[in-house]
Order: C-alpha cells, then sequence, then structure tokens
C-alpha cells in the first residue's frame, strides 16, 4: 500500500470515527433536549393548571360572594315584608274584636263576667281587685249584677278583657286583649310549604280558638 492510499484510508477512517462520535454526542445531546422539554411541559401544564384553578376557585368564591350577598338582601326584602303583613293582619284582627266589642255587647260582656268568675274561683278566699278597661266602664254596672264583684276602672288602656291581681300571692290574671294580641303576634310566623302549612294552620287554629273566647265566631264575625 503506498503512502497516499495509506493516507486515504486514515482520512477515511478518521471521518467516519469522527462521524460515529458525533452521531452519538448528537443523539445524546437531542435526548438530554427532549428529557428537558418534557419537564419543562410537564412543569408549564401544572403551572396552567394550577393558574386555571386558582381562576375557577376565584370565580367560584366571586360567584359564592354574590350570591350570598342577593341571599342576604332577600331575607331581608322577605323579612320586611312579612313584618308588614303580619302587622296588617293583626290591625284586621284587632280591628274586627273592636268592631264586635260594640256590636255585640251581650255575648261580650258574658265572656267579661266568665273570665271574672274564673279568677274568683282560682283566688278563693284571697282578695283580688278585678280591672277592666276604661272603654268599658259602662259595664261595670252590669259586671258587678251578675258577678257580685265591683270591677276598677283601669288607668291603662288594654283594649278590652280583664286582669285581676291577687295581691297577696303577688299574681296577675292577664284577659286582657292588648295580652291575647300580642301573644298571638309573638307567636306568629309565616311558613311555606306543606309541612310549613300544617304549623301555620296549627297558628290559626290556635289564634281562632283565643279570640273564640271573646267572640262567637259563628254569630260575631259572620255578622261583621
Amino acid at each position: 500500500m503506498t503512502t497516499e492510499e495509506k493516507l486515504q484510508h486514515f482520512y477515511a477512517f478518521s471521518m467516519e470515527s469522527a462521524c460515529r462520535e458525533a452521531e452519538q454526542i448528537l443523539s445524546e445531546y437531542k435526548t438530554t433536549l427532549n428529557a428537558q422539554f418534557e419537564s419543562h411541559k410537564e412543569v408549564k401544564l401544572a403551572e396552567a393548571d394550577q393558574q386555571l384553578n386558582d381562576q375557577i376557585n376565584k370565580a367560584k368564591r366571586e360567584i359564592n360572594k354574590t350570591l350570598s350577598a342577593e341571599q342576604l338582601n332577600i331575607r331581608r326584602l322577605l323579612s320586611g315584608k312579612e313584618r308588614e303583613m303580619k302587622h296588617q293582619l293583626f290591625d284586621e284582627v284587632r280591628t274586627k274584636l273592636m268592631v264586635f266589642k260594640t256590636a255585640s255587647t251581650d255575648q261580650y260582656l258574658e265572656f267579661l263576667c266568665k273570665k271574672i268568675t274564673e279568677a274568683q274561683t282560682f283566688a278563693g278566699t284571697d282578695a283580688m281587685t278585678i280591672y277592666i278597661d276604661p272603654s268599658d266602664a259602662a259595664l261595670a254596672e252590669s259586671i258587678t249584677a251578675r258577678t257580685g264583684i265591683t270591677p276598677t276602672i283601669s288607668n291603662e288602656i288594654f283594649l278590652g278583657g280583664m286582669r285581676a291581681v291577687i295581691h297577696s300571692k303577688n299574681i296577675l290574671i292577664d284577659n286582657s286583649f292588648t295580652t291575647l294580641l300580642q301573644e298571638a303576634k309573638d307567636n306568629f310566623t309565616f311558613e311555606f310549604g306543606e309541612s310549613g302549612l300544617a304549623e301555620q294552620l296549627k297558628t290559626f287554629d290556635q289564634l281562632e280558638k283565643k279570640i273564640n273566647e271573646i267572640i262567637n265566631l259563628s254569630k260575631g264575625l259572620n255578622n261583621i
């Protein structure tokens, strides 16, 4: 083999070796770059997912905040309307009681005497003062004639009914219209739905029962 052929062979071998080494380096570099890219892609995707979740959670919080504020506003409006309707309802009940009281004096007098007699039975031999509303002063003589008790005209207006005080036991028997209406009003609530309706009817039944002690609904309210 001539020198020139030897050089040509060495050159070819060197080039082949260099190419293989370059290809190996490039392959390893490509593998490293691909690994870095995948790692970078995973990080960025995770960051994107986190940002998306953060935005979704932020949007949910904003929505919940808005809904809570609106629910609070609705409850406030509903509560105000319920108070207004409740006030109107018991104004009507109060008016009917007052109309009945003046239009059905005999029945009202019978109610007063019944309550006074019940209080007298409860007091027994203990001293007791019976109070009637100033508007019922004209009924005092009739009450005395029927019960044997002379009622005291109260300085406090309580619309109707009677109050009795047993002094020795510091007991107040309160069958005044004011207390009746206030207790009914305090215990009254507007309820909705089937269970709420049942409670509502129960409340009306209790109110009707108490008012029925004062006025005979079948004879009184139907004539108003």
